[in-house]
């Protein structure tokens, strides 16, 4: 989602892929679709230099955006994909990601039953990476009453018009936005999706940005001209490293619970490499790492028993049943609300 974890867009055109950073001869490359940000330097150095390898990294800056990258020319150029949990399907149906042979990843076992299954498609195309939860984060020194309710970004109260962030993703505005009303963010009522288009249009004119917002010290956010901001989890907390008064919150409707998975590219170049990577990255030890790096829950079980008492009691992180219990996983519409889901994002967001 989350998912998170996005902090600067970088424009890549597929037509251009000549143009990605290009390993040197005899060295093996793998490139990576991913959020930037989501991997620990050190973790990328450290497997660099075990296999005799270059990672390279291409960007996108949303689900949507990387959907459209991979329609671009059918996926091809990658070796892993790093795909929410509601698109699985959608490239597995593309055959933009290929069946995973989990007997080349020993490491899997170390990976909780709940998150290899949690949602369609994930059980033959995927490996978990991060799960977390869409909230709303914003700077509790700058407003009047403490945000908890998803009526307060989508309705703001006057300091807050004009200093809102939302994200330039379907299926989270739309999503959230129906939790604000009372329904389920996987609504496919055309009445109810007809009131939350009403709603997103009402709230537009009070909305800075639908461009996610930087994480480190040149944020928005830090310089007071966000104040609220639909965001993921550890995203939050990253931001909450600069400046003290950061709050992130899961709204008293719920919001969206997401898990972040690494696909393997039905058109990678370097097999062998890319699931020798996913194996690396759920060693306990690196998984922990990793998990420390970017302030999300990890799947990885033997990872969790290396995290501290603190990390793993952080209700960010790691929220309890009680938080979790009105939040939903995001569900692959019907054709028809899909349809209609699509025409009011396109109306939102142009």
């Amino acid at each position: 989602m989350f998912r998170f974890s996005f902090h600067f867009l970088v424009v890549v055109s597929i037509a251009l892929m000549s143009y990605m950073p290009s390993a040197s001869a005899g060295e093996r490359q793998l490139i990576i679709l991913n959020w930037s940000d989501y991997m620990d330097p050190a973790l990328i150095e450290k497997f660099e230099q075990r296999y005799d390898a270059k990672i390279s990294e291409v960007y996108y800056s949303s689900d949507d955006n990387r959907t459209e990258m991979l329609q671009e020319n059918s996926a091809e150029g990658y070796d892993l994909i790093l795909a929410s949990d509601s698109d699985l399907y959608l490239y597995a149906k593309h055959q933009w990601i290929a069946e995973i042979d989990y007997s080349q990843i020993p490491n899997i076992k170390h990976i909780s039953p709940r998150w290899r299954e949690a949602t369609e498609a994930a059980g033959k195309y995927a490996v978990p990476y991060f799960w977390g939860t869409t909230g709303i984060v914003y700077r509790s020194d700058l407003v009047k009453t403490p945000i908890t309710s998803w009526q307060q970004l989508f309705q703001p109260a006057p300091e807050l018009q004009g200093k809102v962030a939302m994200v330039k993703n379907a299926k989270d505005i739309i999503g959230m936005g129906l939790k604000a009303l009372g329904y389920s963010a996987n609504s496919a009522d055309r009445d109810q999706l007809k009131e939350v288009e009403s709603l997103l249009l009402e709230q537009k004119p009070h909305v800075a940005t639908y461009d996610s917002i930087n994480l480190d010290e040149s944020s928005t956010m830090l310089s007071g001209d966000i104040v609220a901001a639909l965001m993921y989890s550890g995203d939050a907390l990253m931001l909450a490293e600069h400046n003290e008064h950061i709050r992130y919150v899961l709204p008293q409707e719920g919001g969206n619970i997401w898990v972040d998975y690494f696909t393997l590219a039905s058109k990678a170049k370097n097999v062998e490499l890319a699931y020798a990577f996913l194996n690396f990255i759920n060693e306990p030890e690196n998984a922990a790492q990793m998990a420390r790096y970017v302030y999300y829950a990890s799947p990885n079980l033997a990872a969790e028993a290396l995290l501290s008492p603190e990390f793993l009691s952080d209700p960010v992180i790691y929220p309890d049943q009680s938080q979790l219990k009105s939040s939903e996983f995001y569900q692959r519409p019907a054709p028809r609300a899909q349809r209609l889901r699509n025409s009011i994002s396109a109306n939102v967001l142009r």
